[in-house]
């Protein structure tokens, strides 16, 4: 029988690292994307890419969050820069998206009730210096309970479960477990405030992949500005 999964694909390294994970652990993989209203939208461009790459369906949604707005990502807000990690993790940041990971999981959960699947892959890193509230392992526990209680497949039966196996990796080692499993990393986009394609190399995404290559002892394929 063939088992099915959905993942989350933004289309930056850990999305990436995932699928190629949750391919390895043989799911047929449903790749799915969300067009949001971000600034950096040009990660979606990275994420059809990547499915191409991994031969996988792949689906881009259209969801407006800068009608919620609340972030840097999503409203005119200033992206930080150059930032050093005490700082990252001091507070949540900016960059925080509200709700964004709930809304995402929720569509990914849909999804695979309608084809199927009962088994979700995402990129949540509870290690990363971001600090967001949605990537931490208690609230996929809970979104796994309300998975089970919400939808037709749960009250039958259905045992959802959302992978989340970067959850304890640092970057260094979610770069390393991809590398030996081929994920092209010249592919991905991590950028919170690109240049067209280039990305900034200030915004703390940038500061963490890049640090992330440099303990990895792994040549960084990322295009600066």
């Amino acid at each position: 029988m063939t088992q099915r999964a959905v993942v989350l694909l933004s289309g930056g390294l850990d999305s990436a690292t995932v699928l190629a994970m949750a391919k390895r652990e043989g799911f047929v993989c449903h790749a799915l994307s969300f067009r949001y209203g971000q600034r950096h939208a040009v990660e979606l461009e990275a994420a059809k890419k990547l499915a191409v790459t991994e031969a996988v369906e792949h689906r881009i949604v259209d969801i407006d969050l800068r009608g919620v707005g609340g972030s840097a990502l999503t409203a005119d807000i200033a992206v930080p820069k150059d930032r050093a990690p005490k700082q990252m993790a001091a507070t949540i940041p900016v960059t925080y998206v509200p709700a964004r990971n709930a809304l995402f999981l929720c569509y990914a959960l849909g999804w695979a009730e309608v084809i199927g699947a009962r088994d979700l892959f995402a990129g949540m890193n509870a290690l990363d210096y971001s600090g967001y509230p949605d990537c931490r392992p208690e609230f996929l526990v809970a979104f796994e309970t309300m998975a089970n209680l919400g939808t037709k497949a749960g009250v039958e039966g259905a045992n959802w479960k959302v992978h989340a196996p970067l959850m304890t990796m640092s970057k260094a080692d979610i770069i390393g477990a991809g590398t030996a499993l081929g994920v092209n990393y010249g592919q991905t986009h991590s950028c919170y405030d690109p240049q067209a394609e280039l990305a900034c190399g200030h915004c703390d995404a940038c500061l963490i992949r890049r640090q992330g290559f440099v303990e990895a002892g792994i040549p960084d394929p990322t295009r600066y500005v």
